[in-house]
């Protein structure tokens, strides 16, 4: 199969699964994709555009179903931890959320920050578990003018 063909065999399948879901979902799918591409890069040779590929697909998939079983409080808190470790955490740190109503938690842990055309950048890691499963996945947030961050695409 072509380089060409895997990559629309995978964006096809994360489309899908975004459509068959709400927001949640769909935040969870974008949020996997990127985060099994980013470990399928790390492959090397010949193997390495089926694995982005792979990872993509398998990232979405897995991303979405966790997207889907976090709550509107669940997402309230991960969202307001996330802008307050992004803009007051130093790299390294860990900072955490748990829900004690749902028993869903994650932590958020700046890796790099830097500057892109004047705004402020950072890589982090997140991680989120339901109902016992983690999952993990990595991101890029800059710094908007009205001082919140938003998440790269």
């Amino acid at each position: 199969m072509s380089v060409k063909k895997l990559l629309l065999v995978s964006a096809v399948a994360v489309s899908l699964a975004a459509c068959s879901s709400g927001p949640k979902g769909q935040m969870g799918g974008v949020l996997g994709a990127g985060g099994g591409a980013l470990l399928g890069s790390q492959v090397k040779g010949k193997a390495k555009i089926p694995a982005i590929v792979l990872g993509t697909v398998l990232g979405g998939v897995l991303g979405n179903s966790i997207g889907n079983s976090l709550d509107k409080v669940d997402q309230m808190t991960m969202a307001k931890t996330t802008q307050r470790t992004l803009e007051v955490v130093k790299d390294g740190e860990t900072t955490s959320w748990r829900n004690p109503n749902t028993g869903n938690s994650g932590t958020v842990v700046p890796t790099r920050t830097y500057q892109a055309n004047n705004t402020y950048c950072r890589e982090f890691q997140q991680t989120v578990t339901v109902g016992g499963q983690q999952q993990s996945a990595y991101g890029t947030a800059c710094r908007q003018p009205d001082g919140s961050w938003k998440i790269q695409g």
